[in-house]
């Protein structure tokens, strides 16, 4: 699995033949520029699911993160009426709810009783930094990595059809993959999981900036460097039309006959 956000990057994750795209909340800090994910609406979210769908229409799963504020609610038919949005306008075949806790595990459930597959998520939820105290790993201690399977074995009665395993000790969460039914994915989790899943972003190196090399998160592998390429070329670009290098005859191709020059000149 990777995220994808935009027709762009949903063409070339499709292209790559990855398994499932996940249009993720994340969109939030690495297209829209805001700090946490926190920000983006469902408006919002379900725009970029558009972008995506029309990418990447025949991937085999498209799943899109309800965002914060859209799931949370005693009332589960705010998360229900929700998560139809994201599937009937933003084409998702599945949506992924952050957390594990009972109430949470009741909205899944309402959710799945009413034909939307759910994708759980657990350990570090993004969503939940204010109580978290930040981005920070999870399920470091005993009673907080069996805290962590409890959610999953929650979620998974619930109905979730998988979980995703973030910034958690890779003892636990294989521990957790092993004690599920149910595929679990990776971000930050070690090798134990059934799947992985890495932000498109980050695995390409599209920030790769001295400003940004700090904050590539420490479990990513950085199969490219996008970002060089991109700045390299944008460069190359503003100096050679300074220096009158660009565009040139070789770029210049729409010519009028001598004739229709001769009229002209």
């Amino acid at each position: 699995m990777v995220t994808a956000y935009d027709y762009p990057s949903a063409v070339h994750v499709d292209r790559a033949g990855v398994d499932a795209v996940l249009v993720g909340d994340s969109c939030a800090m690495v297209e829209l520029g805001f700090e946490t994910t926190q920000p983006i609406t469902l408006d919002q979210m379900i725009h970029h699911c558009q972008a995506v769908k029309r990418g990447a229409p025949n991937r085999p799963l498209l799943v899109g993160d309800m965002p914060f504020g859209s799931y949370e609610f005693e009332d589960c038919d705010v998360a229900l009426r929700n998560a139809y949005r994201m599937i009937k306008e933003g084409g998702m075949d599945a949506v992924k709810f952050e957390g594990g806790s009972e109430s949470r595990a009741k909205v899944v459930r309402h959710v799945v009783d009413g034909g939307v597959a759910v994708l759980g998520h657990v350990g570090l939820t993004p969503q939940a930094i204010s109580v978290l105290g930040g981005f920070r790993a999870q399920g470091r201690t005993a009673v907080r990595a069996r805290a962590l399977l409890d959610d999953a074995l929650r979620l998974q009665e619930a109905g979730a059809f998988g979980i995703v395993l973030e910034c958690i000790p890779a003892n636990v969460a294989t521990a957790i993959t092993d004690a599920l039914e149910i595929p679990t994915i990776g971000i930050g989790a070690g090798g134990g999981t059934s799947g992985q899943v890495l932000v498109f972003h980050d695995l390409l190196g599209m920030l790769s900036h001295p400003h940004h090399e700090e904050f590539v998160p420490k479990f990513c592998k950085q199969y490219a460097r996008v970002g060089v390429d991109i700045n390299n070329g944008l460069a190359q670009f503003k100096k050679e039309v300074e220096d009158g290098a660009f565009p040139g005859d070789q770029y210049s191709p729409y010519v009028m006959t001598k004739e229709e020059k001769i009229m002209f000149e």
